[in-house]
């Protein structure tokens, strides 16, 4: 088992800690490992294959890994802990009828260790009071984001950040407490939920406010990019467009990267972002071109820490990476390997 801090940290090796998170994967994630039997064989990968000589190697190159297509979470139970009650459970959101991905977490300590820590290595957490605005969240008490947001609520000890009431103005008093308090507000919140709230309750908040975006424009009235939603918070909260921020993170992972005012995402140390080719997702791009976004989360060891989404995305050579939209068909071959579930 690894601990939460021995991941979740600025210092990590990454490489020798994704060898050893590769190794345990390969021996204790049996969707992982039957996805892999679908690429290669369960004999290849036994007794070797030079396509898989990446998994013993100590210098694993992140671009060779096999990526679970995030649909997997939708089909399967996708765990590493064998018969370990896991502690939390969380649900994508969607209707009653439609089927959900769900990610079961075994550590509520590794959650925690991945929220903190990789907020507070872009940001100083006890700098912020921060008022969530979730409508539509809350009908859903598996909500990933939710409990993010209870979690960082919960480290003030100010009490003053909370979650706003849904279809109200921000009280202006609740504003000047804020101020008066030497603090920086953070709204924070899904892009339709604050869209709504600019054009209905519009509000100069204070100049160095950042409102924190977390994406979730499907339920949307109308389509809107991702550079005409930054103006309208930007002109709703009186704000300059170098304060609107945005986190990218999904209930199938544990860590989240964030966007600091500008459209490229940028990582924590113990994550990291390959983009695969879309009609063949073992094959990288080089930075620059657009493919697939994969997600290598070491925090999500104890379910799988290697994704590979339905976004659209390009990535620099420094690691940042921008989404560029989603795939709407079904994109990713050998999903079907890991389906047939005994």
């Amino acid at each position: 088992m690894f601990q939460p801090d021995q991941i979740c940290t600025p210092e990590i090796d990454f490489h020798n800690i994704l060898h050893q998170i590769m190794m345990y994967q390969v021996e204790q994630n049996q969707i992982y490992k039957r996805y892999l039997d679908g690429l290669y064989s369960r004999d290849l990968i036994l007794f070797g294959h030079p396509d898989l000589n990446f998994i013993s190697s100590e210098n694993i190159d992140p671009d060779k890994i096999p990526l679970l297509p995030v649909e997997a979470f939708r089909d399967a139970k996708v765990y590493a802990e064998g018969d370990k009650n896991h502690e939390l459970e969380f649900r994508s959101s969607g209707t009653t009828t439609s089927i959900r991905s769900r990610h079961y977490v075994a550590f509520k300590s590794q959650y925690e260790a991945a929220i903190f820590n990789g907020f507070n290595y872009f940001y100083n957490l006890n700098d912020f009071v921060i008022l969530a605005y979730t409508p539509g969240y809350i009908a859903n008490p598996n909500s990933s984001l939710i409990w993010m947001l209870n979690a960082l609520i919960g480290q003030d000890q100010t009490g003053m950040s909370r979650f706003l009431e849904v279809g109200m103005q921000i009280d202006e008093d609740v504003i000047q407490t804020i101020l008066n308090s030497g603090k920086n507000l953070m709204l924070f919140g899904a892009a339709f939920g604050l869209i709504e709230m600019a054009e209905n309750f519009p509000i100069k908040l204070p100049s160095d406010s950042i409102i924190m975006e977390t994406g979730g424009m499907k339920t949307h009235r109308k389509e809107m990019t991702r550079d005409q939603m930054h103006k309208t918070l930007a002109n709703g909260f009186g704000l300059q467009s170098d304060r609107i921020h945005s986190e990218y993170g999904m209930t199938e992972l544990l860590s989240q990267a964030y966007s600091l005012g500008d459209y490229w995402f940028k990582t924590p140390p113990w994550m990291q972002i390959s983009i695969r080719n879309r009609f063949n997702p073992m094959e990288s791009m080089e930075a620059g071109q657009e493919g697939l976004i994969g997600v290598i989360d070491l925090a999500n060891w104890a379910s799988c820490p290697f994704i590979l989404t339905g976004d659209l995305g390009v990535k620099r050579t420094d690691g940042a990476f921008q989404v560029l939209g989603r795939v709407n068909k079904h994109h990713l071959r050998g999903c079907n390997f890991l389906l047939e579930v005994d």
